[in-house]
């Protein structure tokens, strides 16, 4: 690879986390919070420095723009409708420019872009920007014909995704270390054939002793020199054979033990090459997903029509072929959400809400499932419509009274839709049967809903497969059960007289921050969730698993709790139980199949036992303000100047439902923490960074009387006894090492901080 081409890799991953930062910020002021503007036009302006550094004056042109609106925002304007909608195409055709230089040594890149910027700048903003190519009149087509026609894809493109090159890498050296160990098996069968001709060597002076006649001769007794002669001739093959079958020992004890050591080095490396696949198997939601966003966009744009389009969750890791199977389904989706939820401006502005049209895009776990989202904020499901159509067709009778969850689940019917004209988006009535037809096959589940104060739902929730993930092994009833690890918020050891009762049912009651009313769970036995076994009577100590399902809380007491392993889940099995709550398999050593519980299921068993909807844990709180879900509860500060390490980082706590802020040393984060940019409740630092490092880091915090109490965690490579001494002495609340690193681990530490 020349130069050139190292430095087009270098960009293309720089550029895109200059391009989703932007995003996520403008997603920020369009959800009424305060945005980092002044992070947006330093990226802005980064991004125009390294298009000219990489020699694509297209992209330098737009960057200059968008530097220039964004410096005018940095001082304390907000960002208007039209600058929205230009700097939102602007990054579009920025992405898609830098995708197309895969296959296009010289791309266009449409005039559009500079165009609707130009109109919200003035000619002194715009005038210093670098030339570029002449405006292109047509914009680009794949993106909407792709969205329209997914079925259509070449099967090239559907085969192939991006995998993390280290991935790749570490099964390349697990395959060798397999290969090494393997090797080791000629000798240890060179050792078993010796030891196969020693015997038969063994055998054949046994047989030679016993032809002899020596030992019948020493049976008559011992008269003459012969006799003699022939005790003597035996006593020395005895000597023989005894040494020979020392000899013989040693050699099984020696290669007993090569055996053990091979055994021992080809279970390790299989491991490592199982583990490797399994990686490979699983590829961040983006690698599929990713150009949905600009695609909806674009289509938009070509209807004439306002979106706003946020993403959360992208950087999940999803099997690969669940991935590919909801490739449509999703799109359908985005697609479902901008033709029936779009409204006239004025219609908008008269209900309190942005002209453009907000799309939430959002995957994430809850439990044992895979939950992937399509929010919007438009004009909810017209239940008379729907009502109207599903009697035309015949789905409900004249005389049938309907409620809206019925009539919401008719929608996923072949053919049905309430739309008046068949146009690019909508029309025919197939696009959500698409959705429930391949969710179905997946073993998951789909359903529409209103949301509140505005707009409709769609939540697909799918068992998790081909992924290794923490379970919880626990026993009741008999049985063995997992549970996944995730979805475990607390363990709780009670007797019967520590938990209340109500209605006949024992009850735990949780402690619950200052100002906020303790939590009464009741408490269920699991095998009688599950349906094997009745509820457990008063009796010996017995162990309660608070589960977390969603924004509900289920307590269930469980006989005896096994261990914590991370599995391979894998999908279901076919057990004919419509509702069983069950979301997957692991196998346990042995051959032993383990289900894995659905919490969501659970709680659901638990709601319907009980004649009462599951508690909801005081921490997850009510209504949210906005037309959109709105934001984590938690800040977390990540420090690190690996982009490796933040991303990993950042899309680790993201799934746990944390908000998270990146900087590239400790410099840049003490920096932005003095601005109070927006508030901070954790930092996650690495030690070794420019600048200054996260000791320099942790003690400037430390002096600051603003920050001396704040949680610090330090996460680092450098795990001597010295390094954590001194860290923990500079007032680290945690010290952990990235040898040893545990997802599950970093995730309780901060829960206990927070």
């Amino acid at each position: 690879m020349d130069i050139r081409q190292q430095l087009l890799a270098a960009f293309e991953v720089e550029h895109r986390e200059h391009l989703d930062a932007i995003r996520a910020q403008i997603a920020e002021g369009r959800e009424g919070r305060a945005p980092d503007w002044n992070d947006v036009f330093r990226r802005a302006h980064s991004l125009k420095g390294a298009a000219r550094a990489v020699d694509l004056p297209p992209v330098e042109a737009v960057a200059h723009r968008l530097e220039s609106l964004f410096e005018r925002v940095a001082g304390g304007s907000a960002l208007e409708p039209e600058a929205e909608s230009a700097a939102q195409l602007a990054l579009d055709r920025i992405e898609a420019f830098v995708a197309a230089l895969k296959t296009e040594a010289a791309p266009t890149m449409p005039g559009d872009a500079l165009g609707a910027l130009d109109r919200c700048l003035s000619p002194g903003e715009r005038a210093p920007a670098p030339p570029a190519p002449p405006a292109a009149a047509v914009s680009p087509a794949p993106a909407p014909a792709q969205a329209e026609e997914p079925s259509r894809a070449a099967p090239e493109s559907a085969s192939l995704l991006r995998v993390p090159a280290d991935a790749v890498e570490g099964l390349r050296r697990a395959t060798h270390d397999l290969f090494t160990a393997l090797s080791g098996e000629a000798a240890v069968a060179e050792g078993i054939a010796g030891i196969g001709r020693t015997a038969a060597d063994l055998r054949r002076r046994a047989d030679g002793l016993r032809g002899q006649g020596a030992l019948a001769s020493l049976a008559r007794g011992l008269d003459d020199e012969t006799d003699r002669a022939a005790v003597e001739s035996v006593r020395a093959d005895l000597r023989a054979l005894s040494a020979a079958l020392d000899g013989l020992a040693r050699e099984a004890a020696d290669l007993a033990r090569r055996q053990a050591r091979l055994s021992g080095a080809v279970e390790g490396a299989t491991s490592r090459v199982r583990e490797g696949a399994e990686r490979l198997a699983l590829v961040p939601a983006e690698t599929v997903f990713g150009g949905f966003a600009r695609s909806l966009r674009e289509t938009a744009r070509e209807q004439g029509r306002e979106v706003a389009v946020t993403e959360r969750g992208l950087d999940l890791p999803v099997d690969r072929a669940l991935l590919q199977a909801l490739k449509d389904p999703v799109l359908h989706a985005l697609r479902n959400a901008l033709s029936h939820g779009a409204e006239p401006p004025e219609a908008r502005r008269a209900a309190g809400k942005p002209e453009a049209l907000a799309i939430l895009f959002e995957l994430s776990l809850r439990g044992g499932r895979l939950s992937v989202a399509v929010h919007d904020d438009g004009r909810g499901p017209d239940l008379a419509g729907i009502e109207e159509t599903a009697r035309r067709r015949g789905l409900l009778a004249a005389d049938e009274a309907a409620d809206p969850e019925t009539l919401l689940g008719l929608v996923f019917e072949p053919g049905f839709s309430t739309a008046r004209a068949v146009d690019a988006l909508s029309g025919r009535g197939f696009g959500l049967s698409v959705v429930a037809d391949a969710v179905r096959a997946l073993r998951g589940g789909v359903r529409l809903q209103a949301r509140e104060p505005h707009g409709t739902s769609l939540v697909m929730s799918l068992p998790l497969s081909a992924a290794r993930r923490p379970v919880l092994l626990a026993e009741d009833g008999g049985a063995l059960y997992a549970l996944p690890g995730d979805a475990v918020a607390r363990l709780v050891r009670v007797a019967p007289d520590d938990l209340g009762r109500a209605l006949g049912r024992p009850v735990l009651r949780l402690p619950a921050p200052a100002g906020v009313p303790e939590t009464a769970l009741p408490v269920f036995a699991l095998s009688e969730l599950v349906g094997t076994g009745a509820a457990a009577e008063d009796g010996p100590v017995r162990t309660v698993v608070v589960l977390r399902a969603g924004a509900t809380l289920c307590a269930v007491s469980v006989a005896r709790l096994e261990d914590v392993r991370s599995l391979l889940i894998l999908p279901p099995p076919p057990i004919g139980a419509e509702r069983a709550p069950v979301s997957g398999t692991v196998v346990l050593p042995g051959d032993r199949p383990v289900l894995v519980l659905d919490p969501e299921a659970l709680a659901a068993r638990a709601a319907e036992t009980a004649g009462a909807a599951p508690a909801s844990g005081a921490e997850e709180g009510a209504g949210r303000a906005g037309t959109m879900p709105g934001a984590p509860r938690s800040t977390i500060l990540v420090v690190d100047d690996s982009i490796t390490t933040r991303t990993l980082e950042k899309g680790i706590l993201e799934a746990a439902g944390y908000r998270v802020v990146v900087c590239v040393d400790g410099q840049d984060a003490l920096d932005r923490l003095r601005a109070e940019i927006e508030p901070v409740n954790l930092v996650l630092a690495d030690v070794e960074m420019p600048r200054l490092d996260g000791f320099g880091l942790l003690a400037a915090l430390r002096a600051d009387q603003r920050f001396a109490r704040m949680p610090v965690i330090l996460m680092t490579s450098r795990g001597d006894a010295e390094d954590v001494a001194r860290g923990l002495e500079l007032g680290a609340d945690a010290y952990l090492t990235k040898q040893k690193f545990d997802q599950r681990g970093l995730l309780d530490t901060i829960g206990q901080l927070l």
